[in-house]
Formats: C-alpha cells, sequence, structure tokens
C-alpha cells in the first residue's frame, strides 16, 4: 500500500499549479514522467491530466452559474478551450448537462458527487495549516442585509446565486459592501430540512425587500476569537473545527450566544482557490 506521505507528494504537486504540464508536474514530485503518471492514477484512481481538468471545469462552472453576465463563449476561452463547442462536449461530459442549460438550472446533485473526489484527495492534516495565532478582536456592529438560506445545504448554490443577482441589481459590490455569512448549523450532524445559512453583505440603509427574501439584521459588538483560512471551502469545516474544539477547549474563554460567521475576503472564481481569503469569527463572552 502505497504511504499517505507519496499521495501527499503528488497531489500537493498538481494543487501548486494547475496549468503546469506533466512534466513540470513529475518534476515538482521528484519523479520521472512515467512513474508520476502511473504514481498519481493508482494512488487516486483518476488520471492527472482529468485531475487538473476537473478545478478549471469547477471554476467554469461558478462562472456560469454566479456570473451571468459572462458569456459561454468567454468563460471558454478562460477555461483553456479554443472555441464554445469544445468546451460545451467537454462541460456536458463531466456534468451532464451543456453550459447553457447549467446557466439555467444547475445540477447541484451530480456536480456535488463529482468535486467529492477532487475535495477527498485534497484533504490534508489540518495540523500542518492551522494558523497557530488566533486572534482575539472587538467586533463593531454592523448592519447587514440577508438572504436566508433553509433546507438542504446541496442547495445553497441556488440560493447564492439569488443573492449574488440581488447584490447586482442594487449595486452593492463586494469592494464597497463586506460579505459574511451566519452559520447556525453544522450540516453534518443537522437534518437537511432544518439547515440553516445566512449570505449577508453590509449596508448602511433599510433595503428589505419581501419579493426576493432579503431581510435586515445586524452582526452585534462583541469580543471574537478571529482566524483566517486561506484556501477552499472544503477545508474551512476542519479549521472552524479547530477554532471551536481545539483552541476553545485550551483557552478560559466563554462563548457568547451568537452564530459563528464568517468574512469573505476575496472570492472563487475570481482567485484561485488556493488563494480564497475568509476570515472565521467566534463571538466570546
Amino acid at each position: 500500500m502505497k504511504s499517505e506521505n507519496e499521495k501527499h507528494l503528488i497531489t500537493t504537486a498538481v494543487q501548486t499549479n494547475e496549468q503546469l504540464n506533466l512534466d513540470d508536474l513529475a518534476k515538482n514530485a521528484g519523479l520521472s514522467k512515467y512513474h508520476f503518471h502511473r504514481l498519481f492514477s493508482g494512488l487516486t484512481g483518476i488520471a492527472v491530466q482529468r485531475y487538473m481538468r476537473l478545478p478549471r471545469m469547477k471554476r467554469a462552472s461558478f462562472q456560469l452559474a454566479f456570473r451571468k453576465w459572462q458569456s459561454v463563449t468567454d468563460i471558454a476561452f478562460d477555461t483553456g478551450y479554443e472555441n464554445a463547442e469544445s468546451f460545451s462536449r467537454a462541460f456536458k461530459r463531466e456534468y451532464g448537462q451543456t453550459p447553457s442549460s447549467f446557466r439555467k438550472s444547475p445540477d447541484w446533485h451530480t456536480w456535488h458527487t463529482l468535486h467529492a473526489t477532487i475535495k477527498e484527495l485534497s484533504g490534508q492534516d489540518m495540523q500542518a495549516h492551522i494558523l497557530e495565532h488566533v486572534e482575539i478582536i472587538d467586533f463593531t456592529e454592523i448592519q447587514i442585509a440577508v438572504f436566508e438560506h433553509r433546507g438542504d445545504p446541496s442547495l445553497l448554490k441556488n440560493s447564492i446565486a439569488k443573492f449574488i443577482n440581488w447584490r447586482r441589481a442594487n449595486k452593492l459590490p463586494p469592494k464597497g459592501h463586506a460579505t459574511f455569512n451566519i452559520l447556525y448549523d453544522d450540516p453534518a450532524i443537522t437534518a437537511d430540512s432544518e439547515y440553516r445559512f445566512d449570505l449577508c453583505c453590509a449596508v448602511k440603509r433599510d433595503l428589505s425587500d419581501t419579493e426576493h427574501n432579503i431581510v435586515m439584521k445586524s452582526i452585534p459588538t462583541g469580543k471574537c476569537a478571529k482566524i483566517r483560512h486561506i484556501g477552499p471551502d472544503h477545508l474551512l469545516d476542519d479549521k472552524i473545527r479547530y477554532l471551536i474544539g481545539d483552541w476553545f477547549t485550551a483557552s478560559n474563554e466563554t462563548l457568547r450566544d451568537f452564530p459563528i460567521f464568517l468574512e469573505r475576503v476575496s472570492f472563487f472564481p475570481e482567485v484561485p482557490e488556493h488563494e480564497m481569503i475568509t476570515d472565521i469569527y467566534l463571538p466570546l463572552e
């Protein structure tokens, strides 16, 4: 059986730069091209070329679903295809939908099943990545416009698309209106029908909008433990568990009656997933 160190070595070589060719990736891993390809496929059960292609397809799927102003042709070029037709064929092979069909009505269940492979392969020992320093800060109250997602967490992306469209219509870009999420429940232990997740942006006036399910709330003033996560969302849970588990247990702090919340500092697909920045806040007494 191959060691976890070998698996980490070759998957890290791919994650470091998905634009490199196979020769470069093999060199980064300290292996010949032949052995890199065979070892990668043997350890992961997936060809390295497909492993490299799937993150680009993931980015394209986000652009299709959440960046409706980008044309399919532009997304095809951005994904590395010479034309929309070849991109459409490749996209349909992966997701079972054409780009246009996915844009209109994304099948997120199929999407999640496909990307579970990448999520599993890119999972790493959090002890190597946890920021040792947890900052204690005084958070100042902020008014937020909120789209409340309620129900199946696998459909959260449908709510995200609606919220993005509402923000654009109301000229509330992330650069001028900070983006927050309020995490009420852990999807691992919460029934789908009971799951709650708030999509929020900072505003300075009442923007309640019953037609688009927007309500006004606030994140209150108070002490918080803050830790910065750099990387993809699927590693956020481990960082949150570290904060609420190991760190909090070892601290002398008391929890405040307000959920953990996130501030999205930089977003995918504007930046690569490994460069995403998310600040995690644990409210304290």
